[in-house]
């Protein structure tokens, strides 16, 4: 629990006021449910979010935290709206994809309310573990695409955006870091069991399972892919104009889809930007040999057994 009384506390009181929320409703206190940290306002607010109600015509994107969802979450938005960019600059990316599990202290909308208010179709967004997706979303077949982002960039990225992410808790040092990610002990759980699990359902249930990296080295053919999962035929200028639109650096510059938003009180860009590289390869940058090849050996062990392939570079 962050202590705001501390140098080193994430949120100021002074920043608060401007929000006009209470000295408590910020602190990123978390709380496990069924072994799964989360922040205590998404544990409060854990039966609402088990029993939501899917539809047959939603479309959920699954992801880790950092895994590339915004990006997907524009691809799937300049699809469904034939590459009509003030259509798909209509609001931010939080209020066209409603995060469902993401809970928020009054006044801000959390992601349950704006889903239910939604007319159809809606396109959702979460980071929940296979294990704890809400039973409706299987109940209704709802299509379900997942984005699977390599462990050690997904490490970096996630690191970053802990950083500057006032709601979520402070990551302390990189070295502590990767010793919470490699336990397991940050929200939405262990990156291992969550590949693992949507991998062991794709082929059960209406699931697009993609990778980052493969997205990064060529989205022209998992546009594609993504476009006939939603069975939506484009022209070929329609995809090109997609492809522009979606790359990192016309996302960076796009406050619909950057976070930019957000008041500095919530996510702080001066520490580190949302849209940070989205580079694979870039976690060489900031492990050292020996956390490399520490998390290597603890990698191995826990992905044995399992058949997915990720790279760490392209």
């Amino acid at each position: 629990m962050c202590n705001l009384s501390s140098p080193h506390s994430k949120m100021s009181l002074e920043k608060m006021k401007d929000l006009h929320l209470g000295e408590q409703d910020l602190q990123p206190e978390t709380r496990e449910v069924n072994g799964i940290l989360m922040s205590k306002l998404m544990s409060d607010n854990w039966d609402k979010i088990w029993n939501f109600q899917a539809k047959p015509d939603d479309l959920l994107i699954a992801t880790y935290a950092k895994a590339g969802t915004t990006w997907t979450q524009e691809i799937v938005d300049m699809i469904q709206n034939d590459g009509d960019v003030q259509k798909c600059q209509r609001a931010n990316t939080y209020d066209r994809h409603p995060f469902i599990e993401w809970t928020l202290p009054p006044p801000l909308n959390s992601g349950l309310d704006l889903a239910n208010k939604m007319p159809s179709p809606r396109t959702l967004k979460t980071h929940l573990p296979v294990h704890m997706l809400p039973p409706s979303f299987w109940k209704e077949n709802s299509k379900i695409i997942y984005v699977a982002r390599n462990a050690k960039d997904c490490l970096v990225s996630y690191y970053y955006f802990s950083r500057m992410n006032k709601m979520l808790p402070d990551p302390g040092t990189l070295g502590e870091y990767i010793e919470q990610f490699k336990a397991g002990k940050v929200l939405w759980g262990s990156w291992y069991d969550h590949v693992k699990g949507w991998w062991d359902v794709k082929d059960q249930h209406r699931i697009l399972y993609l990778f980052y990296e493969d997205m990064k080295e060529d989205p022209k053919r998992e546009i594609k892919k993504i476009a006939k999962f939603l069975e939506k035929d484009i022209s070929e200028e329609v995809l090109n104009k997609i492809i522009y639109h979606t790359s990192f650096d016309v996302m960076k510059e796009n406050p619909m889809a950057n976070y930019t938003t957000l008041p500095s009180s919530i996510m702080d860009h001066s520490i580190s930007p949302f849209m940070r590289k989205g580079m694979p390869g870039d976690w060489k940058n900031y492990f050292t040999v020996a956390q490399s090849e520490d998390f290597d050996e603890d990698y191995r062990r826990k992905m044995a057994g399992s058949n997915i392939t990720f790279r760490t570079e392209i």
